[in-house]
């Protein structure tokens, strides 16, 4: 039997790289797309081989242009022949306060973050149907459920993944395919435990389980939203804070 193929968006990152390590490690196909402007593949490839991990297709791409996504898909469909389970994880930030805060670091945020989700989502969807299968799984953020000062731009757009995994999970739901959304919190990625430590403290103080989230955390909630058991699961948001925020 054919290895069901996950194409993973923004999959060179932290939790990219953990979503990745996940989907192989259950069996899957893993196609990993990136920005070729800000991602080394060369690098990924070898410390995720060092890892144990091989095999994988990457494609190149800038999520927020359609005719890119249009690429990435038809790049991985030549080497793939299908994609059964879209991650949409790419994300960027651009944090200013809202007085401070130009127009460019709205709209590069707003189409990384969230136009990405109709680009990429938008190659796939009529082919999972036709097939009668499919898995959409939109990364979101607990500040996309409560907001965070310096973040209007990244907090409307993590909003606006929410709203759009409820839609279109309710357009495609006697297709066969489901659509949902995961929220983690503060993640402990390479990036964030660069952060200084006395800032890091306060982070982690925020956080009632007093612990930030493993990135494997995030990989294994999607494994779940991917398989078969997670069938009756469309249009749901699933949290990953540390009771940060309870909804």
């Amino acid at each position: 039997m054919a290895k069901k193929v996950a194409l993973i968006t923004g999959a060179m990152g932290g939790i990219g790289t953990a979503i990745c390590k996940s989907f192989i490690e259950n069996d899957y196909q893993v196609v990993a797309a990136y920005h070729p402007e800000y991602d080394d593949k060369p690098t990924w490839l070898k410390e995720m081989e060092a890892d144990g991990f091989k095999d994988i297709v990457c494609v190149s791409g800038d999520v927020s242009k359609y005719e890119e996504c249009q690429k990435i898909v038809e790049e991985a469909e030549s080497q793939c022949q299908q994609i059964d389970i879209l991650v949409n994880n790419a994300g960027i930030t651009r944090d200013k306060f809202f007085v401070k805060m130009d127009v460019n670091q709205w709209e590069a945020v707003i189409s990384t973050n969230l136009s990405s989700l109709f680009n990429m989502s938008k190659q796939v969807t009529s082919k999972m149907a036709e097939r009668g299968w499919g898995r959409i799984i939109n990364i979101s953020s607990v500040n996309g459920l409560k907001g965070q000062a310096g973040q209007t731009n990244y907090s409307a757009a993590k909003a606006g993944v929410i709203g759009f995994t409820k839609a279109l999970a309710q357009e495609v739901v006697s297709k066969g395919i489901t659509v949902n959304a995961v929220a983690p919190g503060y993640v402990a990625t390479k990036m964030v435990m660069a952060i200084r430590e006395d800032v890091l403290k306060a982070i982690i103080d925020q956080v009632p389980m007093k612990r930030l989230a493993k990135p494997e955390e995030i990989g294994g909630v999607c494994i779940y939203l991917a398989s078969e058991i997670a069938s009756y699961v469309t249009g749901s948001t699933i949290n990953i804070n540390g009771g940060l925020y309870l909804q």
